[in-house]
């Protein structure tokens, strides 16, 4: 499902609340401003903040044949968005999960999604460096990475 989706990057930090998330939401609205396709895949499965940056929170996935239907944003449609936040019973719900659970999410996320035709899929990702980030690498492994936005902060 990720066949026509031309670039993809991954935003990650070393820790939380340097702002990847903002990141993420700012880069995707600048691109989608410049006339691009865009997606954000929202694989910090326990801190899914992208569907509320987007005013999005209270909305749901749906099936289609080819997969889950990611939820578009603005009236425009010009962003598909993918978050665990959507497949949540209430949107502050805590996911706490072992890793085998969160690594096979992801890796549906990047293989059951009907993302269509995307100049970027943005991939915001979890802080530090866990099991979740080598879960994504791998499941992205064999499509068009572009690279990857390493957010940090002073300290």
């Amino acid at each position: 499902n990720l066949l026509g989706v031309r670039h993809i990057l991954l935003v990650l930090s070393g820790k939380g609340g340097v702002g990847k998330s903002t990141i993420c939401t700012e880069l995707a609205l600048a691109l989608r401003h410049g006339g691009h396709r865009v997606g954000i895949l929202d694989v910090d499965l326990c801190g899914p903040s992208i569907p509320r940056m987007l005013r999005m929170q209270d909305r749901a996935v749906h099936q289609c044949d080819s997969g889950w239907v990611p939820v578009f944003v603005g009236q425009d449609r010009g962003i598909a968005l993918m978050s665990i936040g959507f497949l949540l019973e209430r949107p502050d719900d805590a996911v706490v999960w072992r890793g085998p659970k969160k690594n096979a999410l992801i890796k549906q996320f990047v293989t059951d999604v009907a993302w269509g035709d995307l100049d970027f899929l943005i991939v915001d990702t979890p802080p530090g460096t866990s099991d979740e980030h080598i879960s994504t690498v791998e499941a992205l492994r064999h499509y068009k990475l572009l690279g990857a936005i390493l957010v940090t902060t002073p300290q």
